[in-house]
């Protein structure tokens, strides 16, 4: 038995958080898994995993080794993607991070479309609305909305992101209508705890500078749809990304304010670790989105 199986069992192992899980997810049983890890550890010399019939976790070694022994298996699989991309022999698995917001709105049919058109390619996907540690989890890619800041990462940008503060016209016309950032800090407002300003929100002063203005909370959710619902529903403004706040803002259930004021530059990004060896399987996920979302772009 070749050190690499171990390691990959072992990988797996760490991955689901336990034997058994890991053997439902690959089709392996259970008992070969242990017996792969055990062999491992042996020829280490050191003990890896702290298993008991209800606790699982990683010893120090453990830790140190997992974090090498992924990126080792990561680049050997890039390298063997490499080789076979000029065959067209492009599948697998891609372990890939998106955030609710992504997901749950019109854009994460992008996914779907991706996963129909190419069936010898597994998405596995992670919703979260944390920035996950891409290498760290062991994570392909990630979709991020944001401002990118991280420039240890590889990113492709997939679309510009603009904010929109909105709200239903019967609110509006119960209110006012706010003519500057500042007069939000007198009206009901909802409040998307997943946008990293929670309730202090994002604008550009008569210079173009940034600045935020403190809002007062009607209903907070970390939930950009639960949010949107709650501003069709007249509890407040909003604050939205605009491919979320786009078919309200069609319908005329939803409309939007201070428009000027809004701060913009932000995207939708693609990210990737550093590696020297691109996988083929990730360069044609890539590809595959930029294309999507320039073929929707202004719709």
């Amino acid at each position: 038995m070749d050190t690499l199986t171990r390691m990959r069992a072992f990988i797996d192992v760490v991955e689901a958080e336990g034997f058994s899980a890991a053997a439902r997810k690959i089709g392996r049983s259970k008992a070969l898994l242990s017996k792969y890890v055990r062999e491992l550890e042996d020829e280490l010399g050191a003990l890896l995993l702290n298993r008991t019939t209800r606790q699982f976790s990683l010893t120090e070694a453990g830790h140190v080794y997992y974090k090498r022994a992924s990126e080792i298996v990561r680049e050997i699989d890039s390298l063997a993607d490499a080789v076979r991309e000029s065959s067209a022999d492009v599948r697998g698995r891609i372990k890939l991070s998106a955030s609710r917001s992504f997901a749950d709105s019109p854009v994460g049919q992008s996914l779907v479309d991706f996963a129909v058109e190419h069936p010898e390619i597994t998405l596995e996907i992670n919703l979260d609305d944390r920035f996950v540690d891409l290498v760290e989890e062991g994570f392909d890619l990630a979709i991020r909305i944001t401002r990118l800041e991280d420039s240890s990462l590889i990113a492709r940008l997939l679309a510009p992101l603009g904010m929109v503060v909105c709200a239903s016209p019967d609110l509006i016309a119960q209110v006012g209508r706010p003519e500057h950032p500042q007069d939000l800090s007198r009206l009901p407002c909802v409040i998307d705890t997943n946008g990293r300003w929670r309730a202090n929100w994002p604008f550009v002063n008569e210079k173009g500078e940034p600045m935020t203005v403190p809002v007062p909370s009607r209903m907070e959710v970390n939930s950009p749809l639960t949010t949107r619902a709650a501003a069709v529903a007249g509890l407040g403004f909003a604050m939205l990304p605009d491919f979320v706040a786009r078919p309200e803002l069609e319908s005329g259930r939803l409309v939007s304010v201070l428009d000027r004021w809004t701060q913009h530059g932000g995207g939708v990004y693609a990210v990737y670790p550093h590696r020297r060896y691109l996988p083929a399987k990730i360069r044609v996920l890539v590809d595959y989105l930029v294309r999507w979302f320039k073929a929707r772009e202004g719709t």
